[in-house]
């Protein structure tokens, strides 16, 4: 079974760097699993790797859409697929790197996107909200309009969560049958690795990100896609960093209330996103606070 090796863990932790210097080591390329990092002009405040810090590593599913477009997990299942199956036919191993947890389990897991009772608009939707603030809040939702589906569907089984308030929502009728957990994928075999770091060094490492950001110009940048005719309906600029910066250049905040505004909704963001991934019971965690760069990789190369 050809391999793939994905590399998840909270935003600023230092999954760029580290899967960089990997895909060097193995002669590979990267698929990112970045639901922002996908939209063309959301440079800054998605922290996408600049040409340089790319290092010549080819990365994909960057800068590939539309920031107008909606883009659902569907559609990152379908694109990643084919890039793992394109470079496992040039014999390489394909380093998946990002923090979006819907993106990696349509990696992970088999998924079956059905077309049947579909709205995809609303599924993009469901997403976006358990991505800002968590797959609770999508459960609340299901528990509201379907209580008996919502006792059977755990919070954590997210994608049937949102298939159940999917059908729900299109026929008006409550779900069933979605009690079982997703099958782990036959597809590929996943080498699994969690990057982490103590709280309060990744907080610390959150915070100086963001004044980075601010000081690089992300500013500009919304300001930029703003005249561009994007506001906070679309669903490129839910991403943490936009909304609060759009809430500046609107005189709804000032100008240190748009900063803590970002850095607690990153930092409440890395708490979920590391409360997600220490459910997947095969990972393997990395403290990049105790190993070096060069014994990290030792570790996941020893893996494969």
């Amino acid at each position: 079974m050809n391999k793939i090796i994905v590399i998840v863990g909270p935003t600023a932790v230092g999954k760029t760097d580290l899967s960089i210097a990997l895909a060097k080591k193995l002669n590979t390329e990267i698929i990112s699993a970045d639901s922002v990092q996908i939209y063309e002009g959301l440079d800054i405040g998605s922290a996408k790797p600049s040409s340089d810090e790319m290092q010549g590593v080819r990365h994909h599913m960057i800068s590939c859409v539309k920031a107008t477009a909606p883009y659902s997990v569907s559609d990152f299942e379908s694109s990643a697929s084919k890039w793992i199956d394109r470079l496992h036919a040039e014999g390489k191993i394909p380093v998946i790197v990002g923090g979006t947890g819907l993106y990696v389990n349509s990696l992970l897991y088999e998924m079956n996107f059905g077309q049947s009772c579909a709205d995809e608009a609303f599924r993009i939707k469901m997403e976006q909200l358990a991505e800002r603030d968590g797959k609770e809040a999508v459960h609340a939702l299901l528990k509201a309009v379907d209580p008996v589906a919502a006792e059977r569907i755990h919070a954590n089984n997210l994608k049937r969560v949102i298939r159940a308030l999917e059908i729900n929502h299109v026929t008006g009728n409550p779900t069933s049958d979605f009690a079982s957990e997703p099958e782990k994928t036959q597809k590929y075999e996943v080498i699994l690795i969690g990057l982490t770091r103590p709280r309060e060094v990744l907080y610390e490492r959150i915070n100086r990100r963001v004044e980075m950001m601010v000081d690089a110009g992300l500013i500009d940048e919304v300001k930029k896609l703003k005249n561009s005719g994007l506001d906070d309906s679309f669903q490129s600029m839910q991403g943490i960093g936009y909304k609060e910066v759009l809430n500046y250049i609107d005189g709804i905040s000032t100008y240190e209330q748009m900063k803590d505004a970002v850095k607690q909704a990153s930092r409440n963001y890395a708490k979920r996103q590391m409360t997600w991934f220490k459910r997947y019971a095969e990972i393997r965690w990395i403290d990049l606070e105790i190993s070096t760069t060069e014994s990290a990789l030792e570790s996941i190369l020893s893996l494969i």
